[in-house]
């Protein structure tokens, strides 16, 4: 399998670039690596490198838009020592995509920030919240009609563990190999999800889709063991972005990380017709917003 990473030789998160192949890449499904563009731990953010940060029954640590922290167990000054670290990775992250991606500037929409303490390989979830298997990410509740799921990542593990990976085929080859055991979308069924507030608004066929997909991919073990795949560990000080809807992944290992999220409606992409929405609508022939 062709690799699936582009790595990328750029120290300083204020110094990125737009390049028309880097950019080709990410809105193919690539995952772009900084391997020296480290986030810088201040010395007294050492001591939120533990899982006991965590408030009880929370998998992970998230600052919003409006600077509102959850998920930290601690005082006042753990509160404000954390809202600073994940806040200063936002401002990193968000610069970061600001210079590779600038075309993008105008149309994002800003999603919270989370900080993810938790060792990945002792996480016990159900099959379809398991995040060890191979999938695309897609969201039960919040239908997107299309919009883009763009992703920074920062592995910050103190004591040099790798984040680990696993990297999938191309999306269109995803949707061509599972698109045949997808069940029907059924418009009367997403207004009833709607109806029970299962759906914070009606979900398209497009989300349908992506959900199934999510699903059948996850469900197929023997997909998940043989299917083509590279694995990938992010070492300790670098970072990744993908858009993660797009990118076949499975996070298999590791602890101590930072991500940042933001969204893009699909029309706003410097190639359309690159993104998921455009290729399911393609290998459907209807429209699916």
């Amino acid at each position: 399998m062709e690799t699936q990473l582009v790595e990328l030789d750029l120290a300083d998160w204020a110094a990125a670039t737009p390049n028309d192949d880097w950019i080709a890449a990410l809105e193919a499904g690539k995952v772009l690596y900084f391997p020296t563009l480290g986030f810088e731990l201040r010395p007294e953010e050492r001591r939120l490198l533990t899982p006991s940060l965590l408030a009880p029954k929370v998998r992970n640590i998230s600052l919003d838009a409006a600077g509102t922290l959850k998920g930290v167990a601690g005082d006042e000054a753990v509160q404000r020592t954390t809202a600073a670290m994940v806040g200063r990775f936002r401002a990193q992250a968000t610069q970061l995509i600001h210079g590779l991606l600038p075309h993008y500037t105008p149309a994002l929409r800003l999603a919270p920030t989370s900080y993810r303490p938790a060792q990945v390989e002792t996480r016990v979830q159900s099959w379809r919240a398991d995040d060890k298997r191979m999938h695309v990410d897609a969201f039960p509740s919040r239908p997107n009609y299309g919009e883009r799921i763009l992703r920074v990542f920062t592995n910050a593990n103190p004591d040099g563990v790798p984040r680990v990976w696993r990297v999938g085929e191309p999306f269109e080859t995803v949707a061509k190999r599972f698109l045949p055991r997808v069940k029907p979308y059924s418009r009367w069924q997403a207004k009833a999800l709607r109806s029970l507030r299962v759906t914070k608004s009606l979900r398209s066929e497009y989300d349908h889709l992506m959900l199934q997909l999510h699903d059948a991919m996850k469900a197929d073990l023997d997909y998940q063991q043989n299917g083509p795949q590279q694995t990938v560990p992010f070492p300790a000080g670098s970072v990744w972005v993908c858009f993660s809807d797009q990118t076949s992944h499975a996070v298999m290992s590791g602890q101590y990380m930072l991500e940042q999220t933001l969204h893009l409606p699909a029309a706003r992409q410097y190639n359309p017709d690159s993104s998921p929405l455009a290729i399911l609508s393609r290998l459907t022939g209807r429209s699916l917003v």
